[in-house]
């Protein structure tokens, strides 16, 4: 199921609709749409977020109205296990069934609806041309599915990860045992579930999901962009990337940090945000087929 409407129209340039997407009874992929209102076919850019995250988060809305500003038909969504229905992690039973198949899953519907005509705005897409960008754990997401996609022309990851499981051994070993373990989210203060599904997800599909490899063998392009005030898990994720798959671009951004600065609620643009947009389009326009060639 399809459903969309305009919600906004910006300054008369950008259009903003919505969509979902049914995968199975009660499992939706909810997401938004977003393009300059000029009659023209645009390249598609598909915006990942990460764990702990959602389409409505902080800097997402923003950054998707400045990529649809440079000319693209941005796609933004919720993973239908993400844990978010109508407001942020209102649905935490879901949350803790989440797995990498699930998501990946989420992508493989959003790019079918896609190049099947059934997302709104879709005479504004150029279907031969569609670019991902993944922010953390939708970086690590991004990696694998393009590896899987040849549709995918090109990837950018803004500090995404370079291992699939960024949990301890101890915390693995504990949910696996019991069936269940928490993370606080900082933020809202939740107790947040994991469930045994995502560890045993990850063990059948060790050689999928491991995104350094797939890195490393993957043609098509990848930007790294990566701050240098991260976590130190993810930098030496970064410099993992760096060794094992050194024919893609690396760009750090010196001292920023995991969301570059950016924080939920949206309180307003960064200087690291900008570059890490700047930087993005700025890789993604010289991997666009001209309407000449």
């Amino acid at each position: 199921m399809v459903t969309g409407k305009v919600l906004l129209l910006s300054n008369g340039s950008i259009l903003h609709q919505t969509f979902t997407l049914e995968l199975d009874p009660g499992v939706y992929v909810r997401g938004d749409i977003r393009v300059k209102e000029d009659g023209g076919r645009k390249p598609v850019l598909l915006f990942v977020h990460g764990f702990k995250g959602f389409k409505d988060w902080a800097f997402f809305p923003y950054a998707a109205e400045q990529f649809a500003g440079q000319d693209f038909a941005v796609i933004t969504f919720n993973f239908s296990f993400n844990g978010v229905n109508e407001h942020d992690f209102d649905e935490l039973d879901k949350f803790g069934m989440n797995t990498y198949t699930q998501e990946q899953k989420d992508l493989s519907a959003v790019l079918a609806a896609l190049l099947e005509g059934k997302l709104p705005l879709d005479e504004q897409m150029d279907k031969q041309q569609i670019f991902i960008v993944g922010h953390s754990r939708g970086g690590g997401n991004s990696v694998i599915f393009a590896a899987e996609h040849p549709e995918i022309r090109g990837v950018v990851t803004w500090n995404g990860i370079a291992k699939a499981n960024l949990f301890g051994e101890d915390f693995r070993e504990q949910v696996l045992r019991d069936g269940v373990g928490y993370v606080t989210n900082a933020r809202t203060k939740q107790e947040m579930p994991i469930n045994a599904a995502f560890f045993e997800d990850l063990d059948r599909n060790r050689m999928r999901f491991a995104i350094t490899a797939k890195a490393a063998s993957l043609r098509t392009p990848v930007l790294f962009i990566q701050g240098t005030g991260d976590a130190g898990r993810l930098l030496t994720g970064y410099y993992l990337l760096q060794a094992a798959a050194p024919q893609h671009r690396f760009s750090p951004l010196e001292g920023a940090n995991h969301t570059f600065g950016a924080v939920h609620p949206f309180a307003g643009t960064t200087d690291d945000l900008e570059k890490a947009i700047e930087i993005t389009g700025a890789f993604f326009a010289l991997l666009l087929q001209r309407p000449s060639e």
